[in-house]
Parts: C-alpha cells; sequence; structure tokens
C-alpha cells in the first residue's frame, strides 16, 4: 500500500529519499520525492545526480 507523500513528516520523506536513493530506485520515483521537498521548501541531505 503507498502512502501519499503528503501524508509523510520531514523526517520520513528525508528517510524515504535517501533509501531511494541508496536502493537505486526508479529515477521517477526519486524525482517524485524531490518534487515534494521543493514544495515543502526542504533541501535534500545528499544530492541525487541524474543519469
Amino acid at each position: 500500500m503507498m502512502t501519499k507523500l503528503g501524508a509523510l513528516s520531514d523526517e520520513e520523506l528525508y528517510y524515504a529519499y535517501q533509501k531511494a536513493i541508496s536502493l537505486g530506485l526508479d529515477e521517477e520515483f526519486i524525482l517524485m520525492l524531490l518534487e515534494e521537498m521543493e514544495i515543502r521548501g526542504l533541501k535534500p541531505k545528499k544530492q541525487y545526480i541524474l543519469n
């Protein structure tokens, strides 16, 4: 079951972003997380580099 990104706390969003990068998940999913972070005015602690 997929949780809506808006329902995640900032900390959970950071964790999901970091975990998605470390697991090498789909680039579209990572970009979706980044977009949500941008909407909230959050800066990623670890920058994702697009291939």
